[in-house]
């Protein structure tokens, strides 16, 4: 069963502004690569089809999955993880989620499941008011 982890996303206004980000990212090292400082420790797990679920603006929106995990160490020897993502980002049920630092592993049973595509053929509710109507048990 995959492990996932979640992140915060700072500085990101939506999923468009954290594609722009990534595309930009993609361009100069020719892949997605996003960098932190601690290396999951579950590494088996989180590569047996796990995602990193980003929260932007204290909401859980997309989902990328994981394709590798690269430990480094930079110029002043310090240690990172750069964690390879696929490019395309999945929407997923918005879920209100308090502030963090770092990472955090997500159990696959406990992340928000992916939005069907087009499923009604109607334009969802924007994020917070589906996020708070899920939270009422409206949705």
């Amino acid at each position: 069963m995959p492990l996932h982890l979640i992140k915060l996303s700072v500085g990101t206004e939506s999923p468009e502004t954290l594609a722009q980000w990534q595309a930009g990212v993609s361009r100069r090292l020719g892949r997605v690569v996003h960098t932190t400082r601690m290396t999951p420790r579950r590494t088996e797990e989180v590569l047996d089809g796990g995602s990193i679920y980003w929260v932007i603006k204290r909401l859980v929106r997309v989902r990328q999955r994981i394709l590798g995990l690269h430990e480094g160490t930079d110029e002043d020897g310090r240690g990172f993880c750069a964690i390879e993502l696929d490019p395309e980002l999945v929407p997923v049920e918005p879920r209100s989620q308090r502030p963090f630092q770092g990472w955090r592993y997500l159990k696959d049973e406990d992340a928000p499941r992916d939005l069907p595509q087009g499923a009604r053929g109607e334009e969802p509710p924007p994020p917070e008011m589906a996020a708070e109507l899920r939270k009422l048990g409206l949705l």
